[in-house]
């Protein structure tokens, strides 16, 4: 088996380990919220440009001369409110929104608090996968699972949407990931792909038969498919079931709350939560219903 110095070390300093993946996690939540609010955007542009090619309509201002993902780096950090460009101090992860008071340091619009939340949640979810996994390689490409699941979750509260910029890569990263065994073995993943889109989409074509209306969308049927490419098809049960159970839940209590004016409610967020699940306590609710 190969060996790797930089994790026997880790292994060694298991303070460093955990530090280490809760900053990084800190600074990848930060771009994470830039992922969220621009591919979405970027992505509406890029539709509507197409169809104004199909319906032969003139070009609009919002031209793209690039795919969607390059929105994500380009252009650089700015107020969306002001459009001037942020500083590099203005983009530390929590510290710079505290010490703004959650405010843009140009034009004083309130900046949401969304942004450090989301920095936050990535940070404490990276330092829960470190502490209950241990450092090793497969725990570091784990945290990559962790946070594509982090971006897909929010842009689908806010827009029903799992893009497949996101999906598809995460599912094919799976394969690859599992092509050297690190979390399930090769074949596991494959038949877990498979059957994570094959289930929902027989969910979703006997919904529609029987009722005539849209249960869920193509999106589900691939982040599902891309969590069974990375934890199996043996996880595909728990992961649904949790899901189900977190969205049942969580739809009462809106419900209860107050009346719900749309009656569609995203599932990805769901799925994640099933998935993360089941990345860290996979084996103890397996014993559990086993028992």
């Amino acid at each position: 088996m190969t060996n790797y110095p930089l994790i026997d070390v880790l292994q060694q300093y298991p303070q460093f380990w955990l530090v280490s993946t809760a900053l990084l996690s800190l600074l990848v939540g930060s771009f994470l919220n830039l992922v969220i609010h621009r591919l979405p955007i970027a992505m509406q542009q890029e539709w509507q440009q197409e169809c104004r090619v199909l319906l032969e309509l003139p070009a609009s201002n919002q031209q793209l001369s690039s795919p969607a993902l390059a929105s994500i780096a380009w252009p650089a950090s700015h107020c969306p409110q002001c459009q001037t460009p942020l500083k590099a101090w203005h983009n530390i992860p929590i510290i710079s929104y505290l010490f703004l008071r959650g405010k843009c340091a140009f034009c004083n619009t309130s900046i949401s608090q969304r942004y450090p939340l989301i920095e936050l949640l990535t940070a404490s979810l990276g330092l829960m996968i470190a502490w209950l996994l241990g450092p090793s390689i497969a725990t570091v490409m784990t945290l990559l699972l962790m946070y594509m699941l982090v971006a897909l979750s929010f842009i689908d509260l806010d827009h029903k949407l799992l893009p497949d910029q996101l999906t598809l890569p995460l599912l094919w990263l799976g394969l690859a990931v599992n092509s050297f065994g690190l979390v399930t073995d090769l074949q596991g993943a494959f038949w877990g792909a498979v059957a994570g889109y094959v289930s929902l989409w027989l969910v979703y074509w006997g919904f529609r038969l029987a009722t005539g209306k849209h249960g869920m969308g193509y999106g589900d049927f691939k982040l599902l498919a891309a969590l069974g490419a990375w934890l199996g098809w043996q996880a595909l049960p728990v992961i649904v079931l949790v899901s189900a159970v977190a969205g049942i839940i969580v739809g009462l209590a809106l419900r209860i709350r107050t009346p719900p004016t749309d009656p569609q409610m995203p599932f990805g967020p769901f799925l994640s939560v099933g998935g993360l699940v089941y990345l860290l306590w996979g084996e103890q609710l397996w014993r559990f219903f086993g028992s």
